[in-house]
């Protein structure tokens, strides 16, 4: 589990989606999109399908967690920058990027070299960000 360096996130971090879609794109092990069963059907809704249909042709399960196929490959729902699932996007995808492993100095500035909307725009303060830590490891320990 990823240790969060408080000192850094304490008067607030800066981040605003510059919409370019990078985050959206295929990084190794930063690749996986994990959905569970209610963002599967949330997913589903909106793509008007049914949730084993959803699932059968949009997911796939590792180590007992499902996320999204082919995670060598730009994610499945990117449409050039634009995500067409945006608004039942999973919520991995609405806590970027705060996310505990970026949560240190060092990730965070390289954060930064990636991600053009890292340390610009406003800042999100520490009870938000603490929210999103929060999410991701209750995330990370559902199957």
């Amino acid at each position: 589990m990823s240790r969060v360096d408080e000192a850094l996130v304490r008067e607030g971090l800066r981040f605003e989606c510059t919409g370019c879609g990078d985050c959206c794109k295929a990084r190794g092990a930063r690749s996986y999109v994990y959905v569970t069963l209610p963002e599967r059907r949330l997913l589903a809704a909106h793509l008007r399908l049914g949730t084993r249909a959803f699932t059968a042709k949009y997911c796939e399960k590792t180590h007992g967690f499902h996320h999204l196929k082919d995670p060598s490959h730009d994610c499945l729902f990117l449409d050039g920058a634009r995500c067409t699932v945006y608004a039942a996007r999973p919520q991995q995808c609405r806590t970027w990027p705060f996310w505990p492993e970026h949560l240190n100095r060092r990730a965070w500035t390289a954060l930064a070299r990636e991600c053009p909307g890292v340390d610009r725009g406003p800042a999100h303060d520490a009870a938000h960000v603490a929210a999103c830590v929060a999410e991701e490891r209750r995330r990370e320990s559902l199957p």
